[in-house]
C-alpha cells in the first residue's frame, strides 16, 4: 500500500505472513513515511489499512521488528496497541550489531 500526495509516493507499507513459524500471524515488514510528513497522520493511515487487511487475511496477531534505540518509532507502535514481547534480534550493518525488538498486537483490539 502506498500514499501519494500528487507529487509522488510519500509513504508506503508492506505486510504479509510472519516469516517465523507462528500460524495465523502476520508481520509488518516495513512502514515508511517521508521525513517531512512524519507526525501528519500518514503513518497512522497506513497502519490502519494494514490492520483492516490483516483481519481480512484472518491474521489473529501482527508482529513487527523495530530498532531498540528508536524511541519515536517505538512510541508510534505502542500508541497503536503494540507491545514488546521480549524477542530481540541483531542485524549486522558494516560489522556493527544493531538490536531490534519484536512488537506484537492482537487483532480485534
Amino acid at each position: 500500500m502506498a500514499v501519494d500526495d500528487r507529487t509522488g509516493v510519500v509513504g508506503w507499507v508492506s505486510f504479509g505472513p510472519y516469516r517465523g513459524a507462528e500460524a495465523d500471524t502476520g508481520e509488518l515488514y516495513a512502514l515508511y513515511v517521508h521525513p517531512r510528513l512524519i507526525g501528519t497522520g500518514v503513518g497512522r493511515m497506513l497502519l490502519t489499512a494494514v490492520h483492516t487487511d490483516a483481519v481480512t487475511c484472518d491474521f489473529r496477531t501482527l508482529l513487527l521488528w523495530v530498532l531498540r534505540d528508536n524511541p519515536r518509532a517505538r512510541r508510534f507502535y505502542e500508541l497503536a496497541g503494540y507491545a514488546p514481547d521480549g524477542a530481540v534480534q541483531y542485524d549486522d550493518y558494516d560489522g556493527i550489531p544493531v538490536p531490534e525488538v519484536r512488537y506484537r498486537r492482537r487483532m480485534g483490539t
